[in-house]
C-alpha cells in the first residue's frame, strides 16, 4: 500500500498519542483520526482545548483530526496507532487492562490490510503474546494474512518542549520485514529525527523499558550517595560538582521518582524476570531506594519542628514534575501522607492543577499562594516555570517570625542566602 493510501487513526489521546495525531494531521495525507473512550476529553479536543496541555490549544484547534469517542470509526482506517497508558497496580505488578480493552475495541473494528502498531510501555512478549491474540479472536481476522502487527515504542517526555515528538529518534518494529519498512515509511512522515528499525518487535519493547530502568537506577543512585553524604556532613550539590568535571561522569541528581513512567516501567521488565525465575535484584533495589524518598523528606522536616500536631506545612508544586498538569503516582502525595500522620495541618499549591483535581489526588484544596500564611515549614518540590518569581523573601514572609524550614529538593535556592532570612535548610 502506497502512502497516499495511509489512513491513520490514533487511539488513545494523552501525552503520547495526542502529538502524535497532531503531528500527522500536518502531513495532509488524509484526515487523521483521533479516538479516545473519554468523552469529556473528546468533546474539549472538538472545542479546541489541549487537556494535556501538550501540544497547546490553537494546535488542536487548527489540526485537521475527527475527534471521537466512537470506536466503529476506526474501521476507517488501515494504520491503527494504540497508545494508551500501562500503570501498575496497588502490588506493583503490570496492570494491562486499558491495553487489552483498547486491542479489545480495535479488534472488533479492524479493517483487512490494516497495520496496527503499539506504542504504549509493555515488557519483552506482550505486543505479540498478549495483544496480538486478542486482536485476532475479535476481528475473525488472521495475523500475517488480514493484517499486521508492529511496535514503535512512546518516547514522550511532558512538559518538554524541545524534545518534543518530531524531535526524538523513534524505534519502529514489525513483524516482517515488508511491515517494519511500511511502519518506518509512515514515521518518517513525522519524525525530523529520523526512525531506528529494531530487528524484532521484543527488542523494541525491551529497549523501550529499559530506557527508563538506567534513569531510575541512576537516580537511585544519587538518592543514596545524598543519604550517605548527609551523615558525612557533605554538601551533595557540590560532590555532583565537583565530579562532573571529568569527561565520562554522568549527572544525575536527587529526586523523587512519580510519573507513569520511570517509576512504573521498572515493574514490567521485572515482573517478566521473576515469571522466568530470575530474580532482578539491582532494578528492584533501586526501585526499594527510590520508593523510600518521599517519606525521608517528610522525616526530614518532622524532625526539625517541636511540635508537629500544631505545625503548618506547604507543599509547592504536587505534579510528578515540572509544567505539566499530571497528578498520577506524584509522590507529593506520600509526603502529604507521612506529614498529616504526624499530625501537622498541610497545605498546597499546584498552579498546573485544577481545585478538583487537586481535591481528587491528594485530599487538599488547591491554596492561593496570597491566602497563605504563619507557616512552619515550606517543601519546594516541584520548581514550575510559574514559581520563578517567588523569592526566598516571598517565601520568608509566609512563614512565622521564628524558625522556619524550607525543604529544596532541587537546589533551586541558594543556602547561605536562604539561612541568612532565617531559614533552615534542607535538601537531600
Amino acid at each position: 500500500m502506497i502512502l497516499a493510501d495511509r489512513k491513520i487513526c490514533v487511539v488513545g489521546l494523552g501525552y503520547v498519542g495526542l502529538p502524535l495525531a497532531v503531528e500527522f494531521a500536518k502531513t495532509k495525507l488524509a484526515p487523521i483520526i483521533g479516538f479516545d473512550i473519554n468523552q469529556d476529553k473528546i468533546k474539549k479536543l472538538l472545542a479546541g482545548i489541549d487537556p494535556t496541555n501538550e501540544v497547546g490549544n490553537q494546535a488542536v484547534e487548527n489540526a485537521q483530526i475527527n475527534f471521537t469517542f466512537d470506536p466503529a470509526k476506526i474501521r476507517q482506517a488501515n494504520f491503527i496507532i494504540i497508545a494508551v497508558p500501562t500503570p501498575i497496580d496497588q502490588n506493583k505488578k503490570p496492570d494491562l487492562n486499558l491495553v487489552k480493552a483498547a486491542s479489545e475495541l480495535v479488534g472488533l473494528n479492524l479493517a483487512k490490510g490494516s497495520i496496527v502498531v503499539y506504542e504504549s510501555t509493555v515488557y519483552p512478549g506482550v505486543t505479540e503474546d498478549i495483544c496480538l491474540p486478542i486482536l485476532e479472536n475479535k476481528s475473525g481476522l488472521q495475523v500475517g494474512i488480514d493484517f499486521k502487527i508492529g511496535y514503535s515504542p512512546e518516547r514522550v517526555n511532558p512538559g518538554d518542549k524541545q524534545h518534543t515528538v518530531e524531535n526524538i529518534i523513534k524505534i519502529v518494529s514489525g513483524q516482517d520485514a515488508e511491515t517494519l519498512e511500511q511502519i518506518a515509511e509512515v514515521y518518517r512522515l513525522i519524525i525530523k529525527a529520523g526512525v531506528y528499525k529494531a530487528p524484532t518487535i521484543k527488542t523494541a519493547e525491551a529497549a523501550k523499558v529499559i530506557e527508563n530502568i538506567q534513569r531510575d537506577l541512576n537516580i537511585s543512585l544519587m538518592n543514596e550517595l545524598s543519604l550517605i553524604f548527609s551523615k558525612l556532613n557533605i554538601d551533595t550539590k557540590e560532590v555532583i560538582a565537583a565530579a562532573a568535571t571529568k569527561w565520562n561522569f554522568h549527572q544525575y541528581h536527587p529526586g523523587l521518582v512519580g510519573g507513569h513512567c520511570i517509576g512504573v516501567d521498572p515493574y514490567y521488565l521485572t515482573f517478566r524476570s521473576q515469571q522466568l525465575g530470575y530474580e532482578p535484584e539491582v532494578i528492584l533495589a533501586g526501585r526499594h531506594v527510590n520508593d523510600s524518598m518521599p517519606k525521608l523528606v517528610a522525616q526530614m522536616v518532622l524532625s526539625e519542628l517541636s511540635d508537629p500536631a500544631n505545625s503548618k506545612i506547604l507543599i509547592l508544586g504536587l505534579s510528578f514534575k515540572e509544567n505539566v498538569n499530571d497528578f498520577r503516582n506524584s509522590k507529593a502525595k506520600d509526603v502529604i501522607n507521612s506529614l498529616q500522620a504526624a499530625g501537622v495541618q498541610v497545605f498546597g499549591h499546584d498552579p498546573y492543577g485544577s481545585d478538583q483535581e487537586i481535591k481528587n489526588n491528594f485530599g487538599l484544596e488547591n491554596s492561593e499562594l496570597n491566602n497563605i500564611s504563619d507557616l512552619d515549614a515550606i517543601i519546594y518540590l516541584i520548581p514550575h516555570q510559574d514559581f520563578k518569581s517567588l523569592t526566598l523573601s516571598a517565601l520568608r514572609q509566609k512563614c512565622r517570625s521564628g524558625k522556619a524550614i524550607l525543604f529544596d529538593l532541587r537546589w533551586v535556592y541558594n543556602k547561605n542566602e536562604a539561612e541568612g532570612l532565617g531559614f533552615k535548610y534542607l535538601t537531600f
